[in-house]
């Protein structure tokens, strides 16, 4: 089936917006329905936002136009009317008119229907790669925070009892020289209890769900750290002040951030002594992503920033997992706890790390 492919001028009357497809504005991938004659007849939010148009100027256009292969387009168009397959993928390149062209898995659905004939759904490969490296990431820590936690239990009980042997036979020595070395094994099994003690952590408060200001959030963790190193260190403020309140539990929110914002200043100890260490606080809103495999219309895009050295290469897929750190007498605590307590609160974290700058990134969904 032949059809014309005179591009559609802006200035034609662009079709209403159908109200069929009102329920997709909820997807956080970018979706386009096309009619017969191959022009765009509605596109949501998150189409608006990839492909840097409003839907005014999309609506009544040939999809053809928005694709580098525009060629790919129309044998995706002619297949469907003609029924000849129900869902087809492929990598196609998105054009954009301020940004290099992007790549994208373009899902094409035959709607049967002879108005509007095809559904395209287009997700970025580098989102999709994203998605996939943190359910991974997810799954490798909650997996290995459970290994610790059970190995956490075992060593605790023997642990006193070596300890409390260790003070028994303290006492039945007589010279300083013997007691040291029953001191030495004493010292260590604190050692050891606290560290313990830290895997299991606290026994877990009830969630207590608010509507919170993530500035003050920030503003809390920012004073805490600049009391612990008031000398040497800027800490750089860069907030967006329309980002609306969320939901979600205050305490949870202020450790988490407060053991990223920490992690960032101790990597930056050598800076710091120079006198020219710096991190940045930044607050922005998301265009509508996934979080958890849920769609999130609106989130909230939290930054850590630091002029550290960067997190080593052989450290970066395991910078979440317990007891994991490039510091020497570090815990490696600190990070995952703070990707739980956020796990928790229905975001994400994640990280990219050059010499020189290291930054993560904190989803949270707003809406």
């Amino acid at each position: 089936m032949k059809r014309a492919v005179a591009r559609a001028s802006p200035a034609q009357d662009a079709p209403a917006p159908a109200p069929a497809y009102v329920g997709l504005e909820l997807l956080s991938t970018a979706v386009l329905v096309v009619d017969a004659a191959g022009r765009v007849r509605w596109l949501n939010q998150s189409a608006e936002a990839m492909l840097d148009l409003s839907r005014r100027i999309v609506l009544g256009q040939l999809a053809r136009g928005l694709f580098v292969d525009t060629s790919a387009v129309d044998r995706l168009l002619d297949e469907a009317q003609v029924g000849s397959f129900t869902a087809r993928q492929l990598a196609m390149l998105l054009r954009r008119p301020l940004r290099p062209p992007l790549q994208v898995q373009a899902i094409a659905t035959a709607l049967y229907q002879d108005e509007t004939p095809l559904l395209l759904e287009l997700l970025p490969i580098e989102q999709q790669l994203r998605a996939t490296r943190e359910e991974r990431q997810h799954d490798l820590s909650e997996a290995s925070r459970r290994l610790m936690r059970n190995l956490a239990h075992e060593i605790k009980n023997p642990l006193g009892g070596i300890r409390g042997a260790a003070q028994l036979l303290q006492t039945e020595l007589r010279t300083p020289e013997e007691r040291e070395y029953t001191s030495v094994i004493i010292s260590e099994a604190d050692r050891l209890q606290a560290l313990v003690d830290s895997v299991l952590g606290p026994p877990r408060a009830p969630r207590v769900i608010v509507d919170l200001n993530i500035h003050e959030v920030c503003e809390r963790v920012r004073a805490v750290i600049q009391a612990e190193y008031p000398n040497g260190l800027l800490i750089d403020r860069d907030y967006d002040a329309s980002v609306p309140d969320l939901r979600a539990d205050r305490e949870q929110l202020i450790q988490a951030l407060l053991n990223v914002v920490r992690n960032a200043a101790q990597a930056l100890q050598p800076r710091i002594e120079a006198g020219d260490a710096r991190l940045q606080i930044r607050t922005r809103i998301s265009q509508p992503i996934a979080l958890l495999g849920r769609p999130c219309r609106l989130a909230l895009d939290l930054r850590v920033i630091d002029n550290g050295p960067g997190i080593p290469e052989e450290l970066r897929e395991r910078v979440f997992d317990p007891l994991v750190s490039g510091r020497e007498g570090g815990s490696g605590l600190g990070l995952s706890l703070a990707q739980e307590l956020i796990h928790q609160n229905g975001g994400t974290i994640d990280f990219e790390s050059v010499p020189g700058r290291t930054d993560f990134r904190i989803l949270l969904p707003l809406r």
